[in-house]
């Protein structure tokens, strides 16, 4: 790789590494801030319903830095090692530099195409990247290795509330879904419950939330189900 590309790239890496532990830490900062507002400050009925995702977050990987150019040169230069497109996937991953990541991971695709762990770690990236209709197409490629994988299907089932046209009862279907393999799955309790209330089904929101009391009375989900209600 020329130099001056490999710089390029390492400086673009570093700078978004750099600010990606800095929105980290402000972040953290605000969530602080967040939990000491008085109820009375709490959002307007007509607030946005968020979603409780399953799938895992990227965790930062410490003594990253120095082997930034190195990770990227390898996996470029070895197409073929699955290895070295995984961990250059990881990378990109982790400092949200999702396009790049997205290519690293379906060259791996390309090498271990039945990897499952893999198949589903492309449904997360591109959710990250709030491509939802592709993300699905990787969730369901994953069902369809392991059908009763609750949190795969829940993650499923949000990317239909959360795309541009919301498809309400496909969502629903896929939480039902995901319940009949655990009737006591917490987030799938609360997301079909959120989507109840997205679509101004208070009756079913409530017997999702009733559903989701039993399952769990002490579950911190009820709790911000409840208030959900309360705020429609």
């Amino acid at each position: 790789m020329n130099k001056n590309i490999v710089f390029g790239i390492v400086g673009l890496v570093i700078g978004l590494l750099i600010g990606f532990f800095a929105a980290n830490s402000i972040n953290k900062n605000s969530a602080q801030v967040v939990s000491q507002v008085p109820a009375q400050n709490a959002p307007p009925p007509n607030q946005q319903v968020p979603n409780v995702l399953v799938k895992e977050q990227p965790k930062p990987t410490g003594g990253m830095l120095p082997d930034v150019s190195a990770t990227i040169d390898k996996a470029n230069n070895e197409p073929t090692n699955y290895d070295a497109q995984i961990k250059a996937g990881d990378l990109y991953q982790q400092i949200k530099g999702l396009e790049k990541a997205v290519v690293f991971y379906e060259r791996a695709h390309q090498i271990k195409p039945d990897d499952y762990e893999l198949i589903v770690k492309l449904g997360n990236t591109y959710f990250d990247a709030r491509q939802f209709e592709a993300a699905a197409k990787w969730y369901e490629q994953a069902l369809a290795k392991k059908p009763d994988d609750t949190n795969v299907r829940t993650d499923l089932g949000i990317t239909y509330v959360e795309r541009a046209a919301p498809d309400y009862a496909r969502a629903a279907q896929e939480f039902q879904t995901s319940l009949k393999a655990n009737p006591k799955h917490e987030p799938t309790l609360y997301n079909l419950g959120a989507a109840y209330l997205k679509q101004g089904n208070s009756e079913e929101a409530n017997k999702t939330l009733a559903q989701l009391e039993q399952a769990n009375p002490n579950s911190q989900l009820v709790g911000k189900l409840r208030q959900l209600m309360s705020q429609q």
